[in-house]
């Protein structure tokens, strides 16, 4: 039995971006201490008017990226998926699994993190430097005006996230059925525009320790110690809805893959231990491919399904990704529609097809920003969460590796099930 290998990742064209995340983080640090010993003294007001316009910029900076980005890598994203598609039924049952559970992962984290927050509100006390005014948010029959654009050009320029997205969705789509060079042409120029993209906002984001610093500064001077429990209370709420969707992953083993809770738990523990030390999903697959075996699975499913989930699955990022544009629209204190939440999940669901295995300050950028934008929340929440994001990203990677090892799983035993046909027969 043979199954064709998965499409290269338009992620491995992408050029190698450094991102300074531990400088972020102590920056984020110095920035909210230097603010709490100065709040409430004569320097404050001085040092907020130096601050302010540097957070802003800086914030600027990150907004403008984002919708060429998001453009680029959803374009490549989809016409990868749709090329996986056909190759065979095996892709076919395995793109089946992804794509149902990224719907189910998006609904979680807009029904989640609402109501985790109305169990466990936001600390009060916390003030959120203002850098942008917050968009309008959208009812339900705004989601449902908004999803095809009437100016496709007009919406682009007025950032209006949700018709764009829906726009480059279908264009990709219509782009696969082309002849073979036209459509080439086309995955080559949006390939280009998602590596140029990478480029300019990783030299913002090069920038990142000087403008959470601007940040942090001004949210210790108006907050006080309110800040450091409302960041804490944000990396407990949104790693708590990661781990349902790991736990989601377990059921799927035993479930889907027929697999025993013990025996799975078992096997996935050593990958487990490899993402946490490397958070990185690329770098684990060689020990998801060992628990892979340990679990019975063929190798033949195996060596076919983990790159392609690597390559293609997300599963932690619908869900994390909307607890964040969920929390941040609470600090920007908007309370969220139903179709403000219906549009943040549909962007969080299409968007997840164009995300790349890059450093998780980068993927926060272009993963969450369209979701917010749908949302109509301002990106000035973002900034500061993004320099605590190593602690999330760990529990993303942590249930992405699961996830990818229980739908080998799900894969291998659907197949064991199907009776042999010339596809399946070497």
């Amino acid at each position: 039995m043979t199954s064709p290998d998965p499409a290269p990742s338009s992620a491995s064209r992408i050029p190698e971006i450094r991102v300074p995340g531990a400088l972020t983080l102590i920056g984020l640090v110095a920035g909210l201490v230097i603010g709490l010993l100065i709040a409430g003294k004569p320097i404050a007001d001085t040092a907020l008017k130096v601050t302010g316009p540097i957070g802003s910029l800086w914030l600027q900076g990150l907004q403008m990226t984002i919708l060429p980005l998001v453009a680029g890598l959803l374009f490549s994203g989809i016409v990868e998926t749709v090329a996986a598609a056909r190759a065979g039924a095996m892709a076919r049952r395995t793109l089946g699994i992804i794509v149902g559970f990224l719907a189910f992962s998006a609904i979680l984290g807009a029904v989640a993190m609402p109501l985790l927050l109305e169990l466990f509100p936001v600390p009060a006390g916390v003030s959120f430097p203002h850098g942008a005014d917050p968009g309008k948010v959208p009812g339900i029959s705004e989601f449902l005006a908004s999803l095809l654009p009437d100016n496709v050009i007009s919406a682009a320029a007025a950032s209006a996230m949700l018709p764009v997205i829906v726009f480059v969705g279908l264009f990709a789509l219509a782009s696969t059925r082309l002849a073979d060079e036209p459509r080439r042409a086309l995955a080559v120029l949006f390939e280009a525009l998602a590596g140029a993209m990478m480029v300019v906002i990783g030299w913002v984001l090069m920038l990142a320790p000087i403008g959470v610093f601007a940040l942090g500064l001004t949210l210790g001077v108006r907050s006080g110690g309110a800040a450091l429990g409302t960041l804490a209370h944000y990396i407990l709420l949104v790693v708590a809805v990661g781990t349902v969707v790991m736990i989601a992953g377990y059921v799927i083993a035993v479930i889907g893959g027929k697999r025993s809770l013990p025996a799975f738990a078992a096997a996935m523990l050593p990958a487990q231990v490899v993402a946490i030390s490397t958070q990185s999903s690329i770098a684990t697959v060689p020990a998801m491919l060992a628990s892979s075996r340990k679990l019975g699975v063929s190798s033949t499913t195996a060596e076919f399904v983990l790159p392609l989930a690597v390559t293609l699955f997300r599963a932690t990022g619908p869900a994390m990704n909307m607890a964040v544009a969920v929390y941040a629209a609470k600090l920007a204190g908007l309370e969220l529609t139903t179709g403000a939440l219906a549009a943040g999940a549909f962007v969080a669901f299409a968007t997840t097809f164009g995300a790349v295995s890059l450093p998780g300050t980068i993927s926060f950028v272009s993963s969450i920003g369209p979701i917010a934008a749908a949302m109509g929340v301002p990106l000035w929440p973002l900034g500061v969460l993004v320099a605590v994001e190593v602690l999330p990203d760990l529990m993303r990677t942590i249930g992405n590796v699961t996830m990818d090892v229980a739908v080998a799983a799900a894969v291998d035993a659907g197949i064991d099930e199907q009776p042999a046909t010339a596809e399946t027969i070497h």
